[in-house]
């Protein structure tokens, strides 16, 4: 297909604007067609449950059409006004729970996998994850949030959600200049904080469990990943009486 101009880039895709209102999300990698059309699948069935989520126009190969929301992503937003944090991590945590909301079988029935893992709880209560929802994937439309980028999504415990999410909001490196970054990790540390005050309550487990599986990211940076391992406990030793 024709692309436009390139929009967004992240650590897995492309986003064009092809006009009429409307962006194509491209894959870089080699993943299955079948993935992708899961992946839109559960973004068609989230959208009629009352999640918000883009429209989806067609989906061809490693390729989506959907519609073009305009707006500063949440992250954007906070960069420019760190002051809003707690409204924010109020807004995302209420989106989680709107995500929540969607029993696992019906992402199970289009083909969406489980977690790779289990935590504790009967598997009765799963429900949709979005397993990637934080402030850079809520864009704030003129008409509200959009969740976008839903190509991790599985079904499972809403803990495991909430705690990759704190694994990614309160671990992630921030871009920007150097003269802000005392700052900006201040305003990340108090929104990891209220996020995790607005949301489900989650257990230590939960949370060592998200931060292995972050581990196992490929796109994950080296100092993304620093961090996150000081979180893993040292084995004891001998030495250590």
């Amino acid at each position: 297909m024709t692309t436009g101009e390139v929009i967004g880039t992240g650590r897995s895709a492309d986003v064009y604007d092809i006009g009429d209102g409307r962006v194509l999300r491209r894959y870089r990698d080699r993943r299955p067609a079948a993935r992708v059309v899961t992946e839109a699948r559960v973004m068609e069935h989230a959208r009629e449950a009352g999640v918000p989520v883009p429209e989806v126009f067609d989906v061809s190969g490693s390729e989506i059409v959907m519609e073009r929301v305009t707006g500063p992503t949440m992250l954007a937003a906070l960069a420019r006004r760190p002051w809003t944090a707690g409204a924010q991590a109020r807004l995302l945590a209420s989106l989680h729970r709107l995500v929540h909301r969607i029993p696992a079988s019906g992402p199970a029935a289009l083909g969406v996998p489980p977690l790779s893992f289990r935590l504790g709880g009967p598997r009765d209560t799963d429900v949709l994850l979005h397993r990637d929802l934080h402030p850079g994937n809520v864009i704030l439309g003129a008409t509200g949030p959009v969740i976008i980028d839903w190509e991790s999504c599985a079904y499972g415990p809403a803990a495991a959600d909430i705690a990759m999410t704190w694994a990614i909001i309160g671990f992630s490196t921030l871009n920007g200049p150097r003269s802000q970054a005392f700052a900006a990790l201040g305003a990340q540390s108090l929104f990891a904080r209220s996020f995790m005050r607005e949301a489900e309550p989650i257990d230590e487990d939960t949370r060592a469990t998200a931060v292995h599986d972050r581990l196992s990211d490929p796109h994950l940076l080296p100092a993304e990943a620093a961090r996150l391992a000081r979180l893993i406990p040292r084995p004891r030793t001998a030495a250590d009486g």
